[in-house]
Parts: structure tokens; C-alpha cells; sequence
């Protein structure tokens, strides 16, 4: 059973940047395809950013692409987001998720608690 846990979120000032951790447990990241996923009150979730097992491979939305930078860290099992210059419209709850197949293409299997990043103008 993969068990994941988030943290480094918080509130910010637009402009500001934060990185969010996630810490997996039970499965090697290695072997792994990681996403972070938000949902702000009201809307849809979304997927953020993926990573392939191999991290050669990541997708972005296209909300967050050039200011987001999702990598992993294998030797410590885990999963981060660089997010920079925020915005007011990225407060939401982030949610870290995973699975042994895509979550690009299918729902993960697997989901943090989520931690809550909130962006002030």
C-alpha cells in the first residue's frame, strides 16, 4: 500500500513562491508515475503536473507551465513542486497522488491528505 504525505504549503503574496513536499511510503518512487493535483473551492480538480517513473517525462497545465517545476527525488522517495511567481487563482488544496500506470490517463490509485496554499493579492 503506497501511503503518501504532503507538506510546505502555506499562504503567500502574489508573486511569492512555495515548494510542496510529498513524502511516499510503502512503494519506491522509483517505480512510480507522481502527479500533484488541486481543487479550489467550487471548482473541478485538476491535474497540475505529472511525472514519469523515470522523471524523463513530465506534463504541466498549461495554467502553470514556466512557473511550476515538478521533480522527484528518488534516494529521499520523494516528490516536489517548485511553484514561483504565484497567483491568486492557485489557491487551492494540492494534492499529491500516484500509481504503478499513468495519472495522466487514468485516475491515480493513490492520494495524499492535501495541504492548502493560499495566495493573497
Amino acid at each position: 500500500q503506497v501511503q503518501l504525505v504532503e507538506s510546505g504549503g502555506g499562504s503567500v503574496q502574489a508573486g511569492g513562491s512555495l515548494r510542496l513536499s510529498c513524502a511516499a511510503s510503502g512503494y519506491t518512487t522509483a517505480g512510480l508515475y507522481m502527479g500533484w493535483f488541486r481543487q479550489a473551492p467550487g471548482k473541478e480538480r485538476e491535474r497540475v503536473a505529472s511525472l514519469s517513473t523515470t522523471g524523463g517525462f513530465t506534463t504541466y497545465a498549461d495554467s502553470v507551465k514556466g512557473r511550476f517545476t515538478i521533480s522527484k527525488d528518488n534516494a529521499k522517495n520523494t516528490l516536489y513542486l517548485q511553484m514561483d511567481s504565484l497567483k491568486p487563482e492557485d489557491t487551492a488544496m494540492y494534492y499529491c497522488a500516484a500509481d504503478t500506470t499513468s495519472v495522466v490517463s487514468a485516475t491515480p490509485r493513490y492520494w495524499g491528505q492535501g495541504t492548502q496554499v493560499t495566495v493573497s493579492s
